[in-house]
């Protein structure tokens, strides 16, 4: 077995459950039921987050004239759920952090149907010529075995003892996002020669999902008469994907499929960050009592 195949096969899947591990001990059941008892905020960007995003993606891909493998990565980074990043970054804005959680929780369960799903439409609308054709049941099995398994032993592990989850929550996230860098590091470097070739236009297309995402989903939900505080939980979810998914899953198909997850990673912290800057200050203004 060589290098590129050891990271595909063992390193990626096992970075990719350390990564929802250290999620599913920062979640509790409540996470869950605040679809219930704050339907509003958490239907608008959990649909942003499964409809909206892949079908940029589909849009972006278009404009840019990608190739039907790069393109095929795009829409599965598109289709991809928010991520622990996008809970700091929420925070660190000053947004609703509540909400940000909530909405990685239910699109991380969901992605067992959403990136299966998305991955095989855009196959069949770029004609990608993969080694074989790409088994939906197959995708969302490896999908549910590497996210939605470890997470939920994450949130038992949180349930039986909540104050050593308190304690090791930290440690694991530091640990998740050390894990996460390699995985970008290892996707860049094991198809460097394809990602130089390409990167100007992997990283404009990356950018403009980027922005195109956030800016969008914060329009949406302020027209919907969301708090500055929500739209921004949810324009983060937009820019800050759980990129070692896509990577995870393109890894399966091609490892070309891979690359603008990379790319995209290399990029989102500035933009995003950049936003979370804005908003810290101007959600900051905002009284107690208008956020809540």
């Amino acid at each position: 077995m060589d290098d590129q195949s050891v990271f595909t096969t063992v390193l990626l899947p096992v970075a990719l459950a350390l990564i929802m591990g250290s999620l599913g001990l920062s979640l509790t059941l409540g996470d869950f039921k605040r679809v219930v008892v704050q339907p509003r905020g958490v239907l608008i960007g959990v649909a942003n987050l499964l409809v909206v995003s892949p079908l940029l993606a589909f849009a972006v891909a278009e404009l840019y004239g990608l190739d039907p493998l790069f393109a095929v990565g795009l829409v599965l980074l598109g289709a991809s759920p928010g991520g622990t990043l996008a809970n700091l970054l929420t925070h660190l804005a000053k947004g609703e952090t509540a909400l940000s959680i909530t909405m990685t929780a239910i699109s991380s369960v969901a992605a067992a149907v959403t990136v299966p799903l998305y991955l095989t439409l855009a196959v069949d609308h770029f004609g990608a010529a993969v080694g074989d054709d790409v088994s939906t049941t197959g995708v969302a099995a490896r999908v549910f075995l590497i996210t939605v398994v470890p997470l939920s032993v994450g949130m038992r592990l949180r349930a039986r003892d909540p104050a050593w989850a308190a304690t090791a929550e930290p440690k694991a996230k530091r640990l998740a996002f050390g894990v996460f860098l390699l995985v970008v590091a290892g996707a860049v470097i094991s198809e460097f020669g394809e990602v130089s070739d390409h990167l100007g236009e992997l990283a404009s297309a990356a950018i403009t999902l980027n922005v195109a995402a956030m800016g969008i989903s914060f329009a949406v939900a302020r027209l919907a008469r969301l708090t500055d505080r929500q739209a921004t939980a949810i324009a983060m979810e937009l820019g800050l994907h759980n990129a070692t998914v896509a990577i995870a899953i393109g890894a399966s198909v091609d490892e070309l499929v891979t690359i603008p997850a990379a790319v995209y990673s290399s990029f989102m912290f500035v933009t995003a960050g950049a936003f979370a800057r804005v908003m810290a200050r101007r959600n900051a203004a905002i009284a107690p009592s208008a956020a809540s």
